[in-house]
């Protein structure tokens, strides 16, 4: 009789098995960073400003090393599908109480980016389907460095999957789900 997988029920414990999970278990610890508890508590406040949850707030941090300093929203995201249309209640309360945050739109056709009022700052064109990819991360990284800083510090809030494409071109700081930012579990 062979013996055949799981014969030995996975498990391996052997001399040294104890020890050598322990030795590992505080290396990963130390390796890990520990955070001032002052650092921590203004980084909670900076994500209640920015209305996201800590734990994404903190991921989208670590991911570029940066502070947010603004949201590029699309106009799906938005709901507002036609030029002149009026942005949901629910957003525009949502973006009034953004703090220290730049709120940009990215105007997908027929909506004019110029048209948007407060509480967007601003706002420029999105790429269309005939741009490619490298095409699109140039539109969006000219436009939000007219706007006010580099790719890499703004997070796109976006419906689409062409859209989270676009972001990665443009190597910004991540991407949110509408749905995400706009009815968060803070």
């Amino acid at each position: 009789m062979t013996a055949g997988i799981g014969h030995n029920s996975g498990r391996v414990i052997e001399a040294g098995y104890g020890w050598r999970k322990h030795v590992w278990t505080q290396a990963r610890k130390e390796l890990l960073p520990r955070l001032p508890i002052e650092v921590v508590r203004r980084r909670v406040v900076r994500a209640k400003e920015l209305g996201l949850p800590y734990r994404t707030y903190a991921g989208l941090r670590a991911s570029n090393g940066h502070d947010l300093i603004g949201f590029l929203f699309s106009t799906n995201a938005l709901r507002v599908f036609r030029d002149g249309a009026e942005m949901p209640q629910d957003r525009k309360d949502h973006l009034e109480k953004l703090v220290r945050c730049s709120r940009l739109a990215l105007a997908h056709k027929p909506v004019v980016a110029s048209a948007f009022a407060s509480p967007i700052d601003g706002g420029f064109a999105a790429p269309v389907l005939a741009h490619s990819w490298s095409e699109a991360g140039e539109i969006l990284r000219s436009g939000l460095t007219e706007a006010g800083g580099p790719a890499g510090r703004f997070v796109l809030v976006a419906e689409t999957g062409l859209e989270r494409e676009w972001a990665e071109a443009a190597q910004m700081a991540g991407v949110l789900i509408g749905d995400a930012v706009f009815s968060p579990r803070v």
